[in-house]
């Protein structure tokens, strides 16, 4: 099966730049499992769930995870000419400058990161993007904050601009975050993100602090949406996902076979475990708000059947299982979702779910209709 398979042309102007002001009046369009298409609106999703429905959200909660530093200095090799665009110690150099006309130059740019993943709590080590990549290397000193609040070293490198980092100790580090970082808005937002953004970019539910981009399905909800839902008796619980690489890494390889994902740790209460096997002995139909919960409802039960267990256990792990066409749900039943990139792992999970024709079917009337893509967008219901 090939990546190419799942591609389609999107005009600039349909990817959301901004939310709406009302977080539940977003278009959703039905997509429904005899390749049926209809046009409705997200407030009437809570009627049209079942009776016996169970709703399982992600209740990960978004963090300030983009840094805006400097590097403390790398000594330039004694035969490096400097790029004009190369900003030393002393100031902007000429072109063609040598290290023979300034002995003492080291290089201190400008560096963007991405916190991705958690590795170790103590000491603080993290997995991360770096940009400029290919120029960050290992033993690198990097600072961030106005007044170096928080200070790393580059412990690992890998692909991709791919980073292992560790910080420096500090009293309480998430609070920095909170104070210097920044809301990491996907890059097809061609903005910087906002005051609003702390707040909109993140789910009314949001409890579980470690992602770095947004169960973006779940954005829909309000209060009022929910009150709705469990005044009709919709059964509802919440699992965790924290969102990283494995959910937005771009594909860099032909054949959908060969796509690997990043693991994403998860963790499953035991109510919500005890809600879902009920659900699934009762045979009625579970329905996942975001690819997100998706893969954390089907990998836990594949590990679940790994471990000889019939049920979902509660505990927590470190998801990376890819469902793509061809793949059999063995828990949800029914995907609330927004519009994802073209010949992306998401867009896959999706296509796997509600059928590739019929999925890629309606991604083409969502484009003809003029419906808002991606994670400020509008919203699909696969059933």
């Amino acid at each position: 099966m090939l990546v190419s398979d799942f591609d389609y042309e999107l005009p600039k102007e349909l990817i959301a730049q901004e939310p709406l002001a009302d977080r539940a009046g977003s278009r959703m369009l039905r997509v429904h499992s005899s390749g049926g298409l209809s046009d409705r609106q997200f407030r009437e999703f809570p009627e049209l769930l079942r009776a016996g429905d169970l709703v399982v959200f992600n209740d990960t909660r978004v963090f300030p995870a983009r840094l805006y530093g400097r590097r403390a200095g790398v000594l330039l090799p004694e035969n490096h000419n400097l790029r004009p665009f190369d900003k030393l110690r002393e100031g902007s150099v000429a072109k063609n400058a040598t290290r023979m006309e300034y002995p003492d130059a080291t290089l201190s740019g400008r560096i963007e990161v991405l916190l991705t993943r958690r590795v170790l709590q103590e000491p603080n080590e993290w997995e991360c993007l770096v940009r400029p990549g290919r120029k960050i290397g290992l033993g690198e000193q990097l600072f961030f904050g106005e007044h170096d609040e928080l200070q790393a070293e580059v412990i690992a490198r890998a692909e991709f601009g791919e980073r292992r980092i560790r910080f420096a100790a500090v009293g309480d580090f998430f609070g920095l975050l909170e104070k210097i970082g920044h809301v990491p808005l996907p890059p097809y937002i061609g903005r910087a993100d906002s005051s609003g953004d702390r707040a909109r970019y993140q789910t009314v539910y949001a409890r579980e602090r470690g992602s770095v981009a947004a169960p973006t399905a779940g954005l829909h909800f309000t209060d009022g949406i929910l009150v709705r839902m469990r005044e009709r008796g919709i059964e509802t619980c919440e699992v965790t996902l924290h969102v990283g690489l494995g959910t937005f890494q771009p594909v860099r390889v032909d054949r959908v076979e060969e796509v690997q994902l990043h693991s994403e740790s998860y963790s499953i209460s035991g109510e919500a475990a005890e809600k879902i096997n009920r659900a699934r002995r009762e045979s009625r139909r579970i329905v996942a708000v975001g690819t997100t919960t998706v893969r954390t409802l089907e990998y836990a039960a594949e590990f679940a059947a790994l471990q000889g267990a019939g049920e979902i256990r509660a505990g927590t792990g470190e998801a990376n299982l890819f469902i793509y066409p061809g793949y059999e749900f063995q828990v949800v039943r029914a995907l609330l979702t927004n519009f994802h990139l073209p010949q992306s792992t998401l867009l896959m999970l999706v296509c796997a779910l509600g059928g590739k024709e019929n999925v890629m079917r309606a991604y083409q009337h969502a484009v003809r209709e003029r419906y808002r893509f991606y994670s400020y967008g509008d919203c699909m219901l696969v059933e």
